[in-house]
């Protein structure tokens, strides 16, 4: 099975040209990386995934992982418009003249504030699920495990830690399911963007580097690079 190694902004994946992954094939080929895309199929400017999980599990929706793709199927055909399919989403989109890719996301849902344990929580979909907290995220690596397994999560949950640094601006760290802290995610970007904003553009600066999201009426655009790492 041929492998290559895609990074966006440090989130690390192994994008898998061949078919035939496995729960216990893909425990044992990732190593160090955030997940595996595995191209299930390819028909011009368009490509369907599977985002694979460290543990074995499979993603609904990676923004930063259909970013990759979108990069990669960009430099198998030449084309700058594209669509990427996973998890039921369709996900336009296209190579920017500075090298980074802009997502048509899809629909997000915030829901209201509600007490989660000790944390307050903003629930937001993005084709998968979040949940965020605002506070100090240093303190991720405390509160992110805690969330994710919670029975108010049965199927587990991605966790943000972020904070408003001004208007349009934030700064988060994030605790993906089933993988554990990442220097960056896409949907994450998203979901901290619509908990703390709503609407408008809104940098989102995670430590491995910043996405840009726009919000505009229960839509998301989201903007950053992709790479090969290898």
């Amino acid at each position: 099975m041929r492998f290559s190694r895609w990074h966006a902004h440090g989130n690390v994946y192994l994008l898998a040209e061949d078919r035939g992954l496995t729960p216990e094939r893909v425990r044992a080929e990732v190593g160090d990386a955030d997940g595996i895309l595995e191209v299930v199929q390819v028909d011009g400017a368009e490509a369907e995934i599977a985002i694979w999980n460290p543990d074995g599990s499979v993603a609904e929706m990676s923004g930063n992982g259909t970013r990759i793709a979108a990069r990669w199927l960009s430099e198998r055909t030449g084309l700058r418009d594209l669509v990427v399919r996973t998890g039921g989403r369709e996900i336009g989109a296209r190579l920017l003249a500075d090298g980074r890719i802009e997502q048509e996301m899809g629909e997000f849902h915030a829901f209201e504030l509600e007490r989660v344990g000790d944390f307050d929580v903003t629930r937001v979909s993005v084709g998968n699920p979040h949940a965020v907290v605002l506070g100090d995220p240093a303190d991720l690596p405390r509160i992110g495990p805690l969330l994710e397994t919670h029975p108010r999560f049965p199927e587990r949950t991605n966790v943000q830690v972020a904070r408003r640094e001004g208007a349009g601006r934030v700064a988060a760290r994030v605790w993906e399911r089933g993988v554990g802290e990442t220097r960056s995610s896409g949907t994450s970007a998203v979901a901290v963007a619509a908990a703390t904003h709503g609407n408008g553009d809104v940098v989102v600066a995670f430590p491995g580097g910043e996405l840009l999201v726009r919000l505009e009426d229960g839509r998301a655009w989201l903007t950053g690079p992709a790479e090969r790492a290898d």
